[in-house]
């Protein structure tokens, strides 16, 4: 790593509530490959986990009040900081856990503009091998995210089979390809006044302060009464 390189933040999310869960394990196997990629290409990377099964009541106070409870804040203000996201959920009568799309529906939806994101799931039965690009996929389009083209998805039956860990190599190094490549801050610094943003939102550069709002835009002008 070149002097003055700070390294690159990987946070993975994991939705998993049993324990041991194989939704975090294999979110860690999806880490332990990032990094692993990121450190050949000579860049050294911290890499963290949140756990989501522990803020639970928090995630759900927070839905309703509307005010992220200290608990979610924090998880949010790490996803912000984030280089790139690891999300890994399990799979429940066909869809995607209730937990964790309980805490995606609290993030501000210009959060994770063009950052990258692996797309992970698990369940119960092969059956459910396609929710993830069914449903994380469309959700992190929605988010403007950057997904890896490949996704991972686990039923019992993979944890022992080599093809799991291929695939789990391959994400891997399409994450770590559009982490070094800039790609994704290139994005958002180039379109980043043209997208709708949060006042006082939890993204890293959102309008906090009148100072903050450009009242010049075509929609302020509306606003004011102008044509």
């Amino acid at each position: 790593m070149s002097l003055g390189e700070a390294p690159f933040r990987l946070v993975a999310i994991s939705a998993g509530t049993s324990d041991p869960s194989t939704t975090r394990m294999l979110a860690d196997r999806a880490a332990q490959a990032v990094v692993a990629r990121l450190r050949e290409s000579g860049r050294n990377t911290s890499a963290q986990v949140i756990e989501l099964a522990p803020s639970a009541t928090e995630i759900a106070q927070s839905l309703v009040s509307g005010y992220p409870a200290e608990a979610v804040q924090n998880a949010i203000e790490q996803l912000t900081v984030a280089d790139a996201l690891i999300v890994s959920t399990p799979v429940y009568k066909a869809g995607i856990s209730g937990l964790f799309k309980s805490f995606a529906d609290l993030l501000d939806n210009d959060l994770l503009i063009a950052k990258p994101v692996l797309l992970a799931a698990t369940a119960g039965s092969a059956r459910h091998a396609m929710v993830v690009d069914d449903q994380l996929r469309p959700l992190f389009a929605f988010l403007r995210a950057l997904p890896a083209p490949t996704s991972l998805f686990a039923a019992p039956e993979d944890w022992g089979s080599p093809d799991l860990g291929k695939r789990i190599d391959r994400a891997a190094a399409e994450l770590a390809a559009l982490i070094v490549s800039g790609i994704g801050r290139d994005i958002a610094d180039g379109g980043w006044g043209g997208y709708q943003h949060a006042f006082g939102g939890n993204a890293t550069r959102a309008e906090r302060t009148t100072a903050d709002v450009d009242f010049d835009t075509d929609l302020m002008r509306l606003a004011r009464g102008g044509n």
